[in-house]
């Protein structure tokens, strides 16, 4: 097992058991507790895959455009930068939709996209197929909730970039929760504990999950496409550039000399010469990378199966950093360790523009991006830094 950085002992534990049954594993910086497998990890299988390596919200992503924009350009703007980044976050608050289940209301949401004429649906059980791929219809493109966000940020050249976080939403949950199920014994739409249940690609479920995990991964991208569009086109601008990439996925690849199923969760792929957009917190610095092109560290990008970080990582779990409150009455029972005041302070600092955010995504509950891309070694190869300028997420403001 190749693994990145310093990990706790529970989050080793987890790549460990995960290892047993794969044929090669590795732990990226970021990594830390997860279901079944930890955040992070990356585990190669012969023709199988592992549903709960994939994750709940499978294709979770990042997508970021490079726009025809610069900081000055937002400066010289009626009222000034900082009223200027004030309204942008005003409007991509009210033009996208955050939060958990969610629909999106625009004129143009992609609600008649190809992909709900994709073969694929057929796999999903007849009697849950229509109400599936409506729930799906209406929530492509909307953004969801935790440590998904709407960005925009400024390089070291001062060009603006538009950054988006999210995956497949409630039909990839559904996907992932209902192959949990069936590899449990139960049905379709059963709530069944988390477990690692590895599907052969050769056996009917598996044929079936394959197909359909690839379903929400282009749901995911043409959700992403949409939202981070609909951003600049709310930001004024003109796209440049894109860089897009899974992080929650299982891909058919050639490593060690032979085709193998690596599943990455948490995990961002990087083979040399390609780009990904990986992510800092709300007050926190992001970065658009790609895998190292040099003959003096292929050997380690090889054991990291041409991996790096998707992100900062947790230090803290959400309860801790909110605290606990009893369900219905509301009363606190156990004290946050992080509080708006805290989080609002480390923003302001930042100069950041925030809108939505709870204090579980507060950046004090992350490791510094800069730390976990220092313990992937050179492995990857940072192209720009991006500051961030506006963070809209779900969640309550000030």
């Amino acid at each position: 097992m190749q693994v990145f950085g310093q990990h706790e002992k529970q989050t080793l534990g987890q790549l460990t058991r995960v290892a047993q049954r794969a044929e090669h594993a590795a732990l990226m910086a970021d990594g830390h507790l997860g279901y079944v497998m930890p955040i992070g990890g990356v585990a190669a299988y012969r023709n199988q895959v592992n549903v709960a390596g994939v994750g709940f919200d499978i294709a979770c992503g990042n997508a970021a455009i490079r726009t025809d924009l610069g900081l000055a350009d937002l400066r010289d703007r009626p009222g000034g930068l900082r009223r200027g980044l004030e309204r942008i976050g005003d409007e991509i608050q009210h033009g996208l939709t955050f939060g958990i289940g969610g629909t999106n209301k625009s004129r143009d949401a992609p609600v008649d996209h190809r992909l709900f004429g994709d073969p694929a649906w057929q796999a999903v059980p007849f009697r849950h197929r229509a109400a599936l791929r409506d729930k799906a219809r209406k929530q492509l493109g909307t953004v969801g909730s935790g440590n998904h966000y709407v960005d925009v940020f400024a390089d070291e050249k001062d060009r603006i970039w538009v950054g988006v976080h999210f995956g497949s939403r409630g039909f990839g949950h559904t996907v992932a929760s209902s192959f949990l199920a069936i590899g449990q014994g139960a049905e379709w739409g059963t709530r069944v504990p988390e477990a690692e249940v590895i599907l052969d690609l050769g056996a009917p479920v598996g044929h079936d999950y394959w197909h359909l995990m690839n379903l929400a991964g282009r749901y995911a991208y043409a959700g992403r496409e949409w939202a981070v569009r609909k951003a600049v086109e709310i930001v004024g601008g003109r796209e440049v550039e894109l860089v897009h990439n899974h992080h929650n996925f299982a891909w058919e690849e050639e490593h060690f000399g032979e085709t193998l199923v690596v599943v990455r969760k948490g995990a961002t792929p990087a083979f040399p010469g390609q780009k990904g957009f990986v992510g800092g917190s709300m007050g926190d610095d992001s970065v658009i990378l790609e895998g190292t092109r040099a003959d003096e560290v292929a050997a380690l990008q090889i054991q990291a199966l041409y991996s790096t970080v998707h992100g900062a990582g947790r230090v803290m779990s959400r309860t801790a950093a909110r605290g606990k409150r009893h369900r219905r009455t509301g009363k606190v029972l156990k004290r946050g360790k992080v509080s708006r005041e805290m989080m609002k302070d480390w923003v302001d600092r930042k100069g950041v523009v925030l809108r939505g955010g709870g204090t579980d995504e507060s950046p004090h509950v992350y490791r510094r991006l800069s730390d976990v891309l220092t313990a992937q070694g050179d492995t990857v190869t940072v192209l720009h830094t991006l500051r961030p300028l506006v963070v809209v997420m779900a969640g309550a403001g000030w």
